[in-house]
């Protein structure tokens, strides 16, 4: 079933904390539900259809509906890591291509920072999956798994540090602008490379910051949509893929973005000539540029040189990127960041973004995400987003 222009995200928000000792994961996504909802200009009674993921406490969704005071006829807990919020709008608008629900809300929220949690831990799935006993004894971590995929990058293109740094460089221009980022201070290139290595060839400030946090969104039947005092930003184009380690044919020279990307493109009827701005997952440097490779932004091999110079600098570069800061710079909660990328894309169709970073006229936005470790077992998530 094509979701093309079947559903619309006529609601917003993103958590203004960053870090949030004092209250639990479920006021967090009862906050950002609130939210959401205001944004819209619709109420808890409008919503029928409530999708979240792994980050929900309880149940999920049996918990968090009803501790949000919900009566949805349509529930959806796909659990993806990061690029689960990107598959719930597609999802949701299924749903409601389908009539199973009218207004889908979808919330998460995270407090890794103030639970001390950080990509330097090592991954334990736990007993009951089936790749633990080959995996978990090498006590692979975080960003071991994607420093292994840019050393690759590295070996097979000659792309340098430097050109990594340029991504982490674009988003520290964007964050200066807004006001609850983590790190508002502007970069260089050399401010990257400077700073301690955490796993060869990434620094530390090629990774995301670690924040608390929250966001949910509103998709609704597009006649709804249009009857709010809001701009009107229509769901285009979706895709979604798994890439795994396939049975020992280890290939990290791609991501699965190379699977979803073309489906979301295809349903969407444009080429990524055509987008104006790309909201693109970024937990490391190297999760930018391989994305944007895969998604055909540029040929494979030639992201370390579309990257560099300020190329994803807004009002500067070809493509503005993440021009809220990103998770390199902005906030990335819950390990499922993927619901900031559709948010700030819905600002910039509305033209709501801050006016330093805001795309002049802007009506076609990408939105991408990734979810577990790009250096074995990952999901990819692309929306395309109109404004009407």
């Amino acid at each position: 079933m094509s979701i093309k222009r079947r559903a619309c995200i006529a609601g917003a928000f993103e958590h203004p904390t960053r870090k949030a000792p004092d209250k639990t994961v479920a006021q967090l996504h009862a906050e950002s539900a609130k939210g959401a909802l205001l944004d819209a200009g619709l109420s808890l009674q409008d919503v029928d259809g409530y999708f979240c993921a792994g980050d929900a406490p309880g149940l999920g969704p049996l918990s968090m509906a009803d501790y949000i005071g919900l009566r949805p006829r349509h529930v959806d807990a796909t659990d993806v890591g990061g690029s689960s919020y990107l598959v719930h709008v597609a999802h949701a608008a299924q749903a409601i291509a389908a009539g199973k629900c009218n207004v889908a809300l979808i919330t998460l929220a995270g407090r890794p920072r103030s639970e001390a949690s950080s990509g330097t831990q090592p991954r334990n799935w736990g007993p009951n999956v089936p790749d633990t006993p080959f995996e978990a004894p090498f006590g692979a971590v975080t960003v071991n798994m994607y420093a292994m995929v840019a050393m690759r990058h590295q070996h097979d293109w000659g792309t340098t540090a430097e050109q990594l740094a340029w991504i982490k460089v674009a988003a520290s221009h964007h964050a200066q602008h807004n006001p609850h980022a983590m790190l508002r201070d502007v970069l260089t290139v050399d401010d990257v490379l400077a700073s301690p290595m955490i796993s060869d060839p990434l620094h530390r400030l090629d990774c995301c910051v670690v924040s608390d946090g929250g966001g949910a969104l509103v998709v609704t039947r597009p006649e709804i949509a249009r009857s709010l005092a809001r701009p009107v930003v229509q769901v285009l184009g979706a895709g979604e893929a798994l890439k795994g380690l396939q049975n020992g044919q280890v290939d990290l020279s791609f991501s699965a973005a190379a699977w979803s990307g073309p489906r979301a493109f295809e349903e969407a009827g444009v080429r990524p000539a055509d987008i104006q701005y790309a909201s693109i997952y970024d937990s490391f440097t190297i999760t930018v540029l391989m994305q944007l490779e895969d998604l055909g932004f540029c040929a494979k091999g030639q992201g370390g040189r579309f990257v560099a110079d300020g190329n994803l600098i807004s009002g500067v570069g070809r493509l503005p990127v993440n021009t809220d800061g990103g998770g390199l710079c902005n906030n990335h909660p819950a390990n499922r960041g993927g619901i900031t990328k559709v948010i700030e894309a819905v600002r910039q169709l509305r033209g709501e973004a801050h006016p330093a970073v805001q795309v002049p006229d802007c009506r076609l936005a990408l939105a991408q995400g990734t979810g577990g470790l790009l250096g074995g077992r990952h999901a990819s998530a692309t929306l395309i987003l109109e404004r009407a």
